[in-house]
């Protein structure tokens, strides 16, 4: 596998290409969006021109990795002669369906479909295929260029032997695959989500503020940020939607979201991506969290 179609320029599509367009892939990145596109492209070479600075890549290994990427807007136009596709569109269940269907109708039928998915059941994406035994998981953590893990996530009639490959290829991107079993939130999030929606609701209570939570979990638990802080860089939208998903596929209320997410969310305090969530990213920088609004 060296000819990889990644769907979605956004956080998690252009970090995907990045890292197998470093590792040598050839990579078509695809998204309906043209704007989009330049975006993701104009934040590969931020990246790469961090990595430069550090000196952990040269000059010419930023032009071969941007050579490597090619753009395509059509999914038919973009999936042409791909071994693997990796679908990093928005974490809802009706619009990966529907691109799943395309690419069933659009790719080669010995090429294997993945999604970067962080909860949605890889078994109900490969149901709308004719090649279940080719679907599979690969959710990557973000950001992708520096995150080592990979979850492969074998869906009910993914094979041994595409799981095997996609194993060995993830290695070939200097990452470590850790294969799980479809479940919802599978074994990250299914162990976050639950961490961070607790989170939020002892700050809901009162129990503590945004800057204490983190603190006592990033000192006390030895955590590298603390999950207020996570939970804004996911995308407080992303991390309902996944409490969503945990909640409808176990039946169980221990994964409702707290109230204060959920009026976060609809409020459009969304993390880092809006600027604002329980600490302000806005361009003063002044760490504030707006969550108190919400507490009244």
């Amino acid at each position: 596998m060296k000819n990889i179609a990644v769907i979605g320029a956004g956080t998690m599509g252009n970090g995907i290409a990045h890292t197998f367009a470093q590792s040598d892939f050839t990579v078509k990145l695809i998204d309906i969006s043209e704007a989009s596109l330049e975006k993701g492209i104009a934040t590969i070479t931020k990246n790469l021109d961090r990595m430069v600075a550090k000196e952990k890549i040269s000059e010419a290994d930023k032009t071969k990795t941007l050579s490597n990427i090619t753009t395509f807007t059509s999914i038919s136009e973009g999936v042409t002669s791909v071994d693997l596709v990796v679908e990093a569109a928005t974490e809802n269940v009706d619009l990966k369906l529907n691109i799943f269907k395309q690419l069933d109708e659009a790719c080669s039928k010995e090429t294997v479909l993945a999604t970067n998915t962080s909860s949605i059941s890889i078994t109900q994406i490969a149901a709308v295929t004719s090649r279940p035994d080719k679907v599979i998981g690969m959710h990557f953590m973000n950001p992708v260029p520096i995150m080592k893990l990979v979850e492969i996530i074998r869906g009910y009639s993914t094979s041994d032997e595409v799981t095997k490959d996609i194993m060995e290829m993830s290695k070939t991107l200097r990452k470590v695959p850790v294969e799980v079993n479809d479940y919802p939130g599978f074994v990250a999030n299914r162990i976050l989500m639950p961490m961070i929606n607790e989170s939020i609701e002892t700050l809901y209570n009162g129990v503590a503020g945004v800057n204490e939570i983190d603190t006592v979990m990033k000192l006390g638990m030895a955590h590298p940020m603390g999950p207020l802080q996570l939970a804004d860089f996911i995308g407080l939208d992303v991390c309902l939607s996944i409490l969503h998903v945990m909640s409808d596929g176990f039946k169980n209320p221990k994964y409702a979201p707290c109230p204060l997410l959920v009026n976060m969310v609809r409020a459009g305090k969304l993390g880092v991506k809006s600027g604002e969530g329980f600490y302000d990213y806005s361009e003063s920088r002044k760490a504030e969290h707006v969550a108190k609004q919400f507490l009244k």
